[in-house]
């Protein structure tokens, strides 16, 4: 419904009816805080076919995660594309994103897109990079994520603030540096941010090159362990760095709410007993690259498209809480009402991001097989038969946390693709 009373709206409108681009852009913005999205849209096509490169990302966003129409990333690719062109580094970094999902891995202009919105100072590129870097022993890479986090931090990144305090905290890439981490974790306690678990995982990869981004890395395949063949389960351990697994738990934090499952019955959601947790699940329109990439790992490591998974989610179980036995696929009532096309979910890929002081297996009864948390380990299980038909000994439990809390990454892999991109 159209807003004729705010003055400040209108005052926008008379100055967008000219139709300068930069006028109908801070129009069109104005509006999606207002959420009138199908003009907002409108107005942002009409800037961004009139060359205004800020309108052409935000317009391409909009197809992207499919607000006021269907999602369409053919169509967005191309207006990043042309903005990009024009010299505007958010579009290379937002093709990036997009690409992690679309199979176009190969195109091999990522890591130079990357570099790009590093240069310009872009803090969700900043964050990305350190990250990616962090994850490697070289001395010389640990030195560059510490710096890079602290570019991002300054320029208002809370999360990468978040890590860059663990990682002073704890001399992780440094010395120990605690005034310091005391002094980035008071500014974020002002704004209501606390402390992370304590997280342990050693620097993973030495076998690449320093200073060199190589983003394709999260595609190399993983080793795995099998732990049961009925049902079939593997781990991998060290799956994701301590900077991954804080990554997730940080964006995830202000987003948590009570857990929900499905009715068997019904296929609608609700809270029951038998699921007791907290979780956060991320739509793909508050996905940055650092959260693109870290899903993108996790779907290699279970051997199936990104493009197939559901919403990640993460999950936080306190003393007491636990997710009793029961099985992953969907009953088809709920199948109809989310994306039928994509099929059932075929594979499950966990990941532990912190230790857990007691408690908190996940426990397959059939098999008997046990696994225990550890920051960084994976547990991947098929929830159907090569067939498709669902497998009852899949049948798992999240056993109850006895000390400290336990966080958890999951992935639902359909067997179609899901997502848009």
């Amino acid at each position: 419904m159209r807003n004729d009373t705010d003055p400040a709206l209108a005052e926008l409108r008379r100055e967008a009816e000219g139709g300068a681009p930069q006028a109908l852009y801070q129009l069109a913005n104005a509006l999606v805080v207002q959420h009138e999205l199908e003009e907002a849209q409108a107005l942002h096509r009409r800037a961004a076919e009139a060359g205004l490169g800020n309108s052409q990302v935000e317009y391409a966003r909009m197809l992207m995660y499919g607000v006021a129409s269907d999602p369409d990333p053919v169509q967005a690719r191309e207006w990043l594309l042309r903005a990009e062109a024009a010299g505007n580094v958010v579009a290379g970094y937002l093709l990036v994103l997009m690409q992690f999902g679309q199979g176009r891995h190969g195109e091999g202009a990522f890591n130079d897109r990357l570099l790009a919105a590093i240069r310009a100072e872009y803090p969700p590129a900043l964050r990305a990079a350190a990250i990616h870097f962090g994850r490697r022993a070289n001395a010389a890479d640990q030195t560059r994520c510490l710096q890079l986090l602290e570019r991002a931090a300054v320029r208002g990144d809370a999360v990468a603030a978040r890590l860059l305090a663990e990682r002073l905290m704890r001399g992780e890439g440094c010395p120990p540096q605690p005034q310091a981490a005391r002094d980035i974790a008071a500014q974020l306690a002002r704004i209501g941010i606390g402390p992370l678990p304590a997280i342990d995982v050693a620097p993973l990869d030495r076998s690449l090159p320093a200073a060199a981004l190589a983003l394709d890395e999260v595609l190399r395949p993983v080793p795995a362990q099998e732990q049961s063949s009925r049902p079939h389960v593997l781990t991998v351990d060290h799956l994701l760095s301590a900077d991954e697994c804080r990554l997730l738990m940080a964006s995830a934090e202000p987003r948590l709410q009570r857990s929900q499952t499905v009715d068997p019955e019904t296929g609608l959601p609700l809270e029951m007993e038998l699921r007791t947790s907290e979780d956060a699940s991320f739509d793909p329109i508050l996905e940055d690259l650092s959260l693109r990439l870290v899903q993108a790992r996790m779907a290699t490591a279970a051997g199936l498209p990104l493009a197939h998974a559901e919403h990640l989610t993460i999950l936080r179980y306190r003393p007491g809480q636990e997710y009793r036995p029961h099985r992953d696929y969907r009953p088809p009532g709920s199948i109809e009402r989310d994306h039928p096309e994509a099929g059932n979910r075929l594979r499950t890929i966990c990941v532990y991001l912190n230790e857990v002081a007691a408690g908190g297996e996940t426990e397959f009864p059939v098999s008997g097989v046990k696994v225990a948390p550890q920051a960084g380990r994976a547990v991947i299980f098929d929830n159907l038969h090569a067939d498709g038909r669902p497998d009852v000994d899949s049948l798992h439990a999240g056993l109850p946390v006895l000390q400290g809390e336990k966080w958890l990454a999951t992935l639902w892999i359909r067997q179609g693709r899901y997502r848009a991109y």
